[in-house]
């Protein structure tokens, strides 16, 4: 009996290398992503990042050295992400991390864009 999945890519394998702050990880179709920690932690899908309904994003500024603590699934469809700064509620689906993969550098430029539109840093 198989069990229903998430449709698209499936994760075969996820490594954290914590000295790096990055995470990366390996799907069946055979794409391998380099997602650094900031790049997860500022793009977090919780609430306190996306808000509760369009337009309510916030830009998460100061993110430069954060780290991961732990990455813990979720059922079979997600990871919760602990990063060093004490979030931990975002939970990234398969497709949210592979989004983010493949799309990184777009979604990268329209963060520091969004930085300094707003006259905030990466830095604390």
């Amino acid at each position: 009996m198989s069990h229903p999945r998430e449709e698209g890519p499936w994760p075969l394998e996820i490594r954290v290398y914590r000295d790096e702050r990055r995470l990366e990880i390996d799907f069946d179709d055979g794409q391998t992503f380099d997602l650094p920690a900031e790049l997860l932690r500022v793009e977090s899908p919780s609430a306190e990042v996306q808000g509760h309904g369009p337009g309510q994003k916030v830009v998460v500024a100061g993110k430069r050295h954060v780290g991961i603590e732990a990455v813990e699934p979720v059922g079979n469809y997600a990871v919760r992400i602990v990063f060093d700064d004490g979030h931990d509620s975002g939970i990234y689906s398969w497709a949210y991390l592979y989004d983010l993969g493949r799309r990184r550098e777009e979604i990268w430029q329209a963060y520091l864009q969004a930085l300094a539109e707003r006259g905030l840093s990466r830095e604390l």
